[in-house]
């Protein structure tokens, strides 16, 4: 049977910082998204991340993006997908999120591969959009040297990992289908749809928060860059992932209060606002 979660673990998760900190205490996240075609993505997912408080955020996408990317979110760094000095950052970052308006072609292909070879132990990845239906086609995108694996796909986007078509895919399916693809090692899903339900090892939750105002394109991508945030600073677990899920949710029903649709741009302005609530200062 699911675990309900609210804000009492968000409060656990969510500490007040130290007054000695600097940026690094606080994670190195890397997004790697955004296609000629869907540069916004990626750019929302930046602003989950800044919003969230990851300590230094690097966006690797198409060149194209830099203009918006930086009017948008200034605090993220850029680097052109395409220079070679990607793949050592991908080894020096504690969390890769990678996605968001990826694409599947070829070079998306090649991207998600060099996060794939080049992961370690000691980094988590996060897989979004593009990488699971990359995953769907081929199992060996799996990052099977990170030390924690997180899926966040819709529905749809589990079917085609998974194999498992949406009236089918009851707890105990899913939680088998992403034991096979882990195969020990740590691994969570974060299945999205109306409510969300997040699968680890034996255990599933469920996230009872949120809103119909969040079906809208970018929410998910908003909510990859806030789960990347949480794993850099709050520790690579599954208790980082349930309250990245429970904040984004929260987050968007403060905005639902007064507006018919939640733009995942004004619920990410949202989460810092939440999460000042929630560490209790």
């Amino acid at each position: 049977m699911a675990q309900l979660f609210d804000e009492t673990l968000a409060k656990q998760v969510i500490k007040q910082r130290s007054e000695k900190s600097h940026k690094g205490n606080y994670g190195r996240i890397l997004l790697i998204g955004g296609s000629l075609q869907f540069g916004g993505a990626i750019i929302m997912a930046a602003q989950g991340a800044v919003e969230a408080g990851a300590g230094l955020v690097s966006v690797a996408t198409h060149s194209v993006n830099l203009t918006s990317l930086h009017a948008r979110v200034p605090e993220a760094m850029f680097i052109d997908w395409r220079d070679p000095q990607l793949l050592k950052m991908i080894r020096l970052v504690d969390v890769v999120a990678i996605g968001p308006g990826l694409g599947t072609d070829r070079f998306a292909q090649a991207l998600l591969n060099q996060v794939v070879v080049s992961c370690t132990s000691k980094q988590t990845v996060v897989l979004d959009a593009s990488a699971l239906d990359l995953l769907g086609k081929n199992k060996n995108f799996w990052p099977q040297a990170a030390g924690l694996v997180v899926l966040t796909p819709h529905q749809m986007e589990w079917q085609r990992v998974s194999g498992l078509q949406i009236d089918f895919q009851t707890d105990a399916a899913n939680q088998a289908a992403l034991n096979e693809l882990a195969v020990g090692q740590p691994a969570v899903l974060v299945l999205k749809s109306h409510q969300t339900h997040i699968y680890s090892g034996q255990e599933t939750w469920l996230n009872t928060t949120g809103n119909p105002g969040m079906a809208t394109g970018g929410t998910g991508d908003t909510l990859t860059g806030i789960i990347a945030a949480f794993l850099g600073q709050f520790g690579s677990s599954l208790t980082s992932v349930l309250a990245a899920v429970y904040t984004h949710s929260y987050a968007g029903d403060q905005v639902f209060r007064d507006n018919y649709v939640v733009r995942p741009t004004a619920l990410a302005e949202q989460v810092p606002l939440v999460m000042k609530k929630f560490s209790g200062q």
